[in-house]
This record gives structure tokens, sequence and C-alpha cells, in this order.
């Protein structure tokens, strides 16, 4: 028999109204959305906190401002009082994603999962108060299945329907080659949220066939559906793919405020309104004002990065380093001079080096080929002249400053 539904008080109604009203900025689609506002209805009238799953496979292990367009959609749902569940993919994580793109999801080692979910941690604490999420393995329950369990998850699902998904879709069509396993990763993923009976999962909106998986098979296990909210993809620095570490497009939340704030100022122009609207908690009316002032021109595109850069800084290094970032960026770039606070390494070996060695030396790039790639580009300075040889030799005397792209500097001392 139907349950019969509870009629709200006003103040009930008022607090799902607030709830719903502004869980819902910024999202792209909610599905489906009248099963959202139940679920906080239902949440506001028993006074239990809804579970909300956030599946994180440890792919890279630095947490860029990609990532924290969701990480702040949680931060509001802790806010309303509904508990995070942080879900790390070590078991998933193994194996990769099947996005048919090798360059950007590759299966890691034990030892990979385990340090690049510490990393997701330590920096999720940066927008969520850690305290109150709860942390989640997936190992913890796929791990343990046997192939009979297994097959019966995969009954749960046709063949027709895991095509649906794009990259599925896309590989069939041209003929690539999809291998049996890759359609278990979004099986094990919909099956995550049965083990965990979330009640909302969020994502990016390339993750919609994955959260809708989880909804489909909560339902064939017996359990309320959860609702599927996606959210926008940023485009990384490039101004074309989203962001990703592996792409090298991306600012990380943990990077130096100096990195943070100079990889800022190359954000493309038509894409600062986008990034003031999805990676910062400015209201959005300030940035509606922005948008129209940037369309008009009444508003430099370079003073609103400039303001960007200030408060991503801010946002996870303080008001301090952002002040101290905006100053460093204006008298290194704007003025075409050094900074005061150049980092000074004391040089006790041969007077007489080459500039690739050097770099190496000192830690400046990672390696010779590197150094060659950097000199040959363009981007190595000594004393303010550039560098375009790649077998100069470098003579070492008190002071000398070297130079490596926009913003790596070294003196050296005698």
């Amino acid at each position: 028999m139907e349950e019969k539904k509870q009629e709200l008080t006003q103040e009930q109604k008022q607090a799902v109204d607030t709830q719903v009203k502004e869980l819902m900025r910024g999202v792209v689609e909610i599905a489906p959305e009248y099963a959202f506002r139940e679920k906080i209805e239902k949440s506001v009238v028993t006074g239990v906190p809804l579970k909300i799953k956030l599946g994180m496979d440890p792919s890279a292990p630095d947490v860029h401002i990609g990532h924290t367009v969701v990480l702040h959609k949680l931060r509001q749902f802790q806010e309303f009082g509904h508990e995070i569940q942080l879900l790390i993919g070590d078991f998933t994580g193994r194996i990769g994603d099947p996005t048919g793109k090798s360059e950007t999801r590759k299966a890691l080692t034990d030892e990979q999962v385990a340090e690049n979910a510490k990393t997701y941690v330590d920096q999720y604490s940066k927008v969520l108060d850690m305290d109150k999420v709860t942390l989640m393995y997936n190992s913890e329950w796929l791990k343990p299945l046997n192939f009979e369990d297994i097959i019966k998850l995969a009954s749960n699902l046709t063949v027709a329907r895991l095509l649906e998904r794009d990259d599925f879709e896309k590989r069939y069509k041209s003929q690539q080659p999809i291998s049996i396993h890759e359609f278990f990763y979004p099986l094990m993923q919909g099956y995550d949220s049965v083990a965990m009976k979330s009640d909302i999962e969020v994502g990016g909106t390339d993750q919609k066939f994955n959260l809708l998986m989880g909804r489909q098979l909560q339902d064939a296990y017996g359990q309320d559906k959860q609702v599927a909210m996606t959210l926008p993809l940023i485009e990384g620095l490039d101004g074309v793919r989203k962001m990703s570490k592996s792409l090298n497009n991306y600012i990380g939340i943990d990077e130096a405020p100096n990195e943070i704030f100079g990889k800022s100022m190359s954000i493309p122009d038509e894409l600062m309104a986008k990034y003031f609207r999805l990676a910062t908690d400015i209201p959005l009316e300030e940035v509606d004002i922005l948008e129209k002032g940037l369309a008009d021109g009444s508003i430099h595109p370079r003073d609103a990065k400039m303001n960007l850069g200030s408060k991503l800084v801010e946002m996870y290094h303080g008001q301090e380093a952002a002040k101290e970032a905006r100053a460093y960026f204006e008298t290194v770039f704007q003025k075409k001079s050094l900074p005061d606070d150049l980092p000074v390494v004391k040089w006790e070996k041969e007077t007489q080096i080459s500039a690739i060695d050097l770099l190496v030396e000192l830690k400046m790039l990672p390696s010779k080929g590197e150094a060659r790639r950097m000199i040959q580009n363009g981007g190595v300075k000594v004393n303010e002249e550039k560098v375009t040889d790649i077998k100069a030799e470098i003579t070492i005397e008190e002071g000398l400053i070297l130079q490596v792209g926009k913003r790596k500097f070294v003196q050296l001392t005698l």
C-alpha cells in the first residue's frame, strides 16, 4: 500500500524551498527533479540527513579547480546538514575508466592508488569539512564478490543499454575494440551506490551515464533510487578540453600561490565568467555584473583575471598569500623586473658548466631532455638574457640569476 505523504508545515516548506533553490544553483541537470524535492522534503520532515555520494577514482594525485565545482556543491549539502559519502575508487582505479583515450586514464598499481587516495583526502579538506565526511573505499564490497555475484550483477543490464554510453557508442560505430571488462566499470560504479545506499550522487556531465547506472541498480536490488545531479565541466587553460592534470591544462589547488595566480592569467578571456561562476564563491549577482562588463568592454579581461587569480589564491592559501602573489605578478610581469624574494642557492661545484646540466643540478627542470626543450623554446634566461644555444656554457659568478619560464627563479651565491 502506498505510503501517505505527510503535509509539511509552513516552516518546513520554507526550509525545503531554501534547500532546493540553493542546491540547484549551477546544476546542469537533476534526474529526476521531482524525486530530488521529495528527498529533501523527507529529510526536513524526519530530520534524517541525506547521503550524498561523490565517486572519485584516484587517477591523479592533485586536485584541481575543475574538481572543486563538484566539491563546492558538496560543501553546500554539508551546510544543510547532509552526510557526504566520499568514495575513493581504490578497486575501480586499478582497472581504469574506459574512455578510449589512453593518455587520460590508465590502470593503476596498488601503491599508486594508495598514494593518490591519501592526496585526494588531504586536498579535499581545503573545501570540505572532512570531520563530517564518511570516507569509503569500494574495494570493501567489490573485492569480496564471487563469480556468481558478478553474473547476477551483470544480468541487470543489457549490452544495448551499455552501448548508449557515449564513448562505447563512438568506439562501436568506428569499429574500435571494446574489451568485456570495460563494460564492468559502469556496473561497478552503479553497484557502489547499492553498497552505500546513496540518496543523491553528484558528478560532472560526463558522468551522467554512470550516475544513472547507480539509480538503475538500486532499483534492481530493491532500494530507493538515488537522484543523479550533474554539474558543468570547466575547460582547462587551453580553452578546449576539460581541465585535467594528465593534459597539463590545470590549476591545482595545492600549487604554490604564485603558480595559481600566474596560471589564472593565462585563462582564455571567453572563459572568465565561467570560472568566476563555477570555481569561486563570489555571489552570482556580482558574476552577472562582471560578465556584462566583459561583454561591453567596461571591464578589461586582464583586470578580471587579476581578480580571479587573487580570489583563487585566497580560497586555498589565505588573504595574505593572495596579496603577495598579486604583487609578485605585477613586479615580475607587468613591471618587467625581478622579484624581491629570489630563492638563493649556494653553489659549491665547478664554475664552468653547461646550461643544460645547470638547470638539472638546480632541479629547475627534471631532466636534460626537458632542459634542452626549454632552451630551444626560448624559456631560459641567465641574468635576464635569453639562452638560445643548447650547447651554451655558463660561467658561475656571485649573484648569477637563472630564470626558467615565467615563474621560476634562482640566484646563485658562491
